[in-house]
């Protein structure tokens, strides 16, 4: 048994103590055997543990470790479905960050109105107004993991351009920069952009600049989909550095990788590129996902020009044969000027649908676009329009875009971390629906069987860092990150011998495997492999946040960092 409980002639000191166990504190030093004790939702020792805990877990021949950080989740939806974030906590995820290019607040009228326009298959009110408001909601809905996000660049530039391909004018950029600094003040992380897609393509540097120069004075990041991971791959990450030589901040590149064969060998290029920046004084860092694949959507096949003005805009115009031409050719036609994830992945062969709007549809689950423009006669290009039209959205797509070579020499950068970029979701109910990505299930599993127990990439403490002290450290947030007495008790029990993800491309809805006990804010979570039906998480705060007595505002209910 995992847990015993002490006997009645001798009275606790400790709400928990985890006994035995190779303790990995979190900061890639070498293992010790000792306990952890917690009181309440904190550390209070680590080492020899005399005191008896309410609850003791033996830990013999275990990894324990602070628990892990996803440095680009998509859970915005489905903490709302589903709050226990069964497929992240099965890996020992703790704290979820969300907002990449979009977040859940703020929103205007307008923009509240497309989102629930665009809702799927989990289907919600939207009952809050700003980013902070939301992730109260979450807490008070109850959830498993901590949730922290950074402001998005394109929901504050839809706020006040919308969708069109302009500049904002110097009331509408002052406005956005108001928007982020409020965030920033309600515990935002930073800004986070993604300039691949539409209406993100239209802004340009100094417009990103701006923002961040309102986000910066509060500690805040940067972080981004660069503008490119094809042929423009160097100068996107150019444009990053600029930013953050221009508004003191640091940056970090999501899913670090370069899209498509042809720039593959940009890579060691660009590694040493930031290697340099770091040398020279400028905080730039990058995370990663363990996969050769991306996953998206069909606009990512089409250029930004068509998707101008929304959703609607982007179907209306599909349906015009001159316009469906033009797109047609710009689809086969490679190009430095926008971003296409299908030349990227070489053939519609490699490109897997995984996810649709329509119930009509969703029998082209999880097969390729070949394949289903061979089913319905069309070529390629005029599926994929005919697919977005018919499906009410971008319709969820998986590109095969990535070098395992190169995935494996930014592993072993020691600036980059780990992040999903997907939902924490559950193999049952309404996420059957769709044939997500791997990742969603596997990614933190997967580091730590493949590529650290296998393939011996990175030490396990070094991996632990890497999800952990790392992330925490860059993203600034206080007393996460690491096994300290004063930190918060968000602690992973697993084996480093049989951890392992099982999700596959053709089978993806199968939870990882060695993870046996996680706690979150001290509060156990998953035992013996099973989930408890806890949902302890909380809002963690950036380091720009402003405590109500200060700011004038009313009391919040959840401010806990």
């Amino acid at each position: 048994m995992a847990a015993a409980v002490p006997s009645c002639s001798e009275a606790p000191q400790y709400d928990l103590v985890i006994r035995h166990g190779n303790i990995y504190d979190g900061t890639g030093q070498a293992p010790i055997t000792g306990d952890v004790a917690v009181v309440g939702d904190s550390i209070v020792a680590v080492g020899v543990v005399s005191g008896k805990g309410r609850t003791e877990v033996d830990a013999t021949g275990m990894a324990v470790s602070p628990g892990f950080i996803n440095m680009l989740s998509w859970a915005t939806e489905s903490l709302i479905e589903d709050g226990r974030s069964l497929s992240d906590i099965r890996q020992g995820v703790t704290l979820e960050v969300m907002g990449e290019g979009t977040s859940m607040g703020p929103l205007s009228d307008t923009l509240k109105a497309d989102m629930l326009a665009k809702q799927g298959a989990i289907r919600y009110p939207i009952t809050w107004r700003t980013l902070r408001e939301y992730q109260d909601s979450l807490v008070a809905k109850g959830i498993s993991t901590n949730i922290a996000s950074f402001v998005g660049a394109t929901t504050v530039r839809i706020n006040h351009v919308g969708w069109d391909n302009r500049e904002p004018t110097p009331s509408e950029l002052a406005a956005m920069q108001a928007e982020v600094r409020q965030a920033m003040e309600d515990g935002a992380l930073g800004v986070g952009s993604s300039l691949i897609y539409t209406p993100a393509f239209f802004a340009k540097t100094p417009e990103l600049i701006a923002l961040m120069q309102a986000a910066a004075p509060y500690g805040g990041m940067y972080i981004s989909h660069l503008r490119s991971e094809g042929a423009r791959f160097e100068q996107a990450v150019e444009e990053l550095i600029a930013i953050a030589e221009a508004s003191g901040a640091r940056a970090e590149i999501y899913h670090i990788k370069a899209a498509g064969e042809g720039n593959w060998s940009k890579m060691d290029r660009v590694l040493d590129r930031i290697d340099s920046a770091r040398a020279k004084g400028l905080d730039i860092t990058a995370d990663m996902y363990p996969y050769t694949a991306g996953a998206t959507g069909l606009d990512a096949a089409m250029p930004p020009w068509v998707q101008e003005g929304g959703y609607a805009a982007w179907a209306k115009r599909l349906q015009d044969p001159a316009i469906r031409a033009r797109v047609a050719q710009e689809m086969r036609t490679p190009t430095d000027q926008w971003e296409s994830l299908l030349l990227a992945a070489g053939s519609p062969e490699r490109v897997l649908l995984s996810g649709f709007k329509n119930d009509t549809l969703k029998h082209y689950t999880g097969m390729t676009l070949a394949a289903v423009a061979k089913q319905r006669g069309t070529t390629p290009e005029e599926t994929a329009m005919d697919l977005v039209v018919q499906d009410g959205s971008r319709v969820g797509t998986i590109y095969f875009i990535i070098s395992e070579d190169n995935l494996v020499k930014a592993m072993k950068r020691p600036w980059v971390s780990f992040g999903s970029d997907a939902q924490s979701m559950a193999p049952e109910g309404v996420f059957l629906g769709s044939s997500p990505h791997p990742r969603a299930y596997g990614t933190f599993a997967r580091v730590l069987g493949r590529y650290v127990r296998e393939q011996k990439v990175l030490s396990l403490e070094e991996a632990i860092r890497r999800m952990t002290s790392l992330p925490a450290g860059n993203l600034h947030i206080a007393r996460r990150g690491q096994l300290k007495p004063g930190y918060l008790a968000d602690i992973v029990v697993f084996d480093p011998q049989t951890i392992g993800d099982h999700a596959t491309f053709e089978e993806p809805h199968q939870l990882a495997t060695g993870v046996r006990d996680v706690f979150v804010n001290g509060t156990a979570v998953l035992r013996d492999g099973e989930h408890t039906g806890a949902k302890p998480g909380r809002v963690v705060l950036g380091p720009g946040v402003i405590p109500p007595e200060k700011s004038g505002r009313q009391k919040w209910t959840f401010l806990v960092h």
